[in-house]
């Protein structure tokens, strides 16, 4: 019998031990395993931009691939000046380019603020997986906010008052993501202000993860940092709007008043990552400088999410599941509970035998519900529409107009992959 080596007595740090992987990522690699295998897979389970990062964008690391020195630790100046223009002129709040810190993707940026700041983290439910466990590998306290898909999956400031009002002085970070992932749903001018009124009454951190403000699919995106400037630090990057995910470029933008917490976290950088990629940091001046072709690159991407959604969601509320239009990004936050007496039949008692089974029997892989705070009878899940080619999609739609007008087919021409996967969705529940 062959010796095996024994399993070594390792010390995982208590916070960590038993934190499983990073859902979404775990989705993404379970689905290319069973791609592999033969299967035909639909991959709605990572929240993926599918469309190209715009060419100007793309030249402009080309040329300066020869980069190659350590930049400062907060990032480099032209950048965080054209970030710091870019809030200016895009949320009509402006700062100082000392006011911005660069990182490498705003997931490591927002687990240094959880770092270096003693307080709870107020979360609302449905939230982006990464938040809660962020904190528990750091030691923080999570707070879960509750939200009602009738009220749109939306934070109000009756429950976030609710939160605050026994123990005014404790020290919060609020996490607001809009538009959201995983609801594809945002938030009006008059709910921002009301919950900026609580926030600054007791005085919360305000982290305002926009990351998907650019795909607003109106392209009507207001920030929360116009109605609390002096307490909102404003999350952005690349990877959403721009499709540059793997580029890893992250961007916090503080108020002035908080120089000290962005000084506290660019000393934990300056341990941890040193400075985000020269190249990347470069070209992403590009990026946030904006101009036409941004803005045309932009209004492509928005006018295709849209109108898929569109389609796919009618689908849905068809097939008798519950859903709500989705305002911006690439996510529908789907219930499945109008069917659940037939779904039990098939062995679905909550939202991971949802999503497993799904997987199993269609090959379409969604998120349950779960894994964003909801809890774990709900047969709620997240599905994001972006298995298309997105590179032919948005060349095609070169030929738009400004009203949208083309062949009513385009949708279904161009990205038949995800409205395939709708369909099988929907006759999975009807049969």
């Amino acid at each position: 019998m062959a010796n095996h080596p024994k399993k070594p007595n390792v010390n995982l740090n208590l916070n960590v031990r038993g934190l499983p992987q990073s859902a979404t990522l775990a989705i993404n690699e379970l689905s290319n395993q069973l791609k592999q295998e033969g299967r035909k897979v639909y991959k709605l389970g990572l929240g993926q931009s599918p469309f190209p990062v715009p060419e100007s964008v793309v030249d402009e690391l080309k040329v300066n691939a020869r980069q190659k020195d350590y930049l400062p630790v907060k990032g480099l100046m032209r950048l965080r000046k054209a970030v710091a223009d870019y809030h200016c002129r895009v949320n009509g709040t402006c700062h100082s380019p000392e006011d911005v810190l660069i990182g490498p993707g705003s997931k490591e940026l927002m687990f240094l603020l959880q770092y270096v700041y003693y307080g709870d983290l107020l979360i609302p439910t449905p939230s982006w997986v990464s938040y809660a466990p962020q904190a528990q590998m750091i030691g923080r306290q999570v707070r879960w906010l509750k939200t009602r898909a009738e009220n749109n999956w939306i934070l109000t400031a009756e429950e976030l008052e609710a939160r605050c009002i026994n123990d005014p002085a404790k020290p919060r970070i609020l996490i607001i993501n809009y538009p959201s992932n995983p609801t594809g749903l945002t938030y009006t001018p008059g709910e921002l202000k009301e919950l900026a009124h609580v926030s600054k009454k007791y005085q919360v951190i305000l982290l305002s993860d926009e990351i998907y403000g650019e795909l607003h699919h109106k392209g009507k995106h207001v920030s929360i940092a116009r109605y609390y400037p002096e307490g909102t630090i404003i999350s952005g990057g690349l990877s959403k709007w721009c499709g540059a995910g793997g580029w890893r470029l992250g961007t916090f933008t503080f108020p002035a008043s908080m120089r000290w917490l962005l000084d506290s976290m660019a000393v934990m950088a300056s341990e941890t990552f040193t400075s985000t990629s020269a190249p990347i940091q470069y070209a992403a001046v590009r990026a946030f400088s904006g101009g036409h072709d941004i803005e045309k690159y932009l209004w492509r991407c928005r006018w295709i999410l849209s109108k898929l959604a569109e389609v796919i969601s009618n689908k849905l509320i068809a097939a008798g599941i519950s859903v709500q239009f989705p305002q911006g990004a690439f996510y529908l936050f789907p219930d499945f509970s109008p069917l659940r007496e037939k779904l039990v039949e098939k062995g679905v008692t909550g939202s991971q035998s949802l999503s497993r089974v799904l997987l199993e029997e269609t090959g379409v892989a969604i998120l349950p519900g779960e894994v964003f705070g909801r809890p774990p009878e709900e047969l709620t899940a997240r599905i994001a529409y972006v298995d298309f080619d997105g590179v032919r999609a948005h060349s095609a739609a070169e030929n738009l107009n400004s009203q949208g007008e083309i062949d009513e087919n385009f949708i279904y021409n161009y990205c038949g992959n995800t409205i395939e996967a709708i369909d099988r969705i929907c006759e999975w529940v009807s049969n």
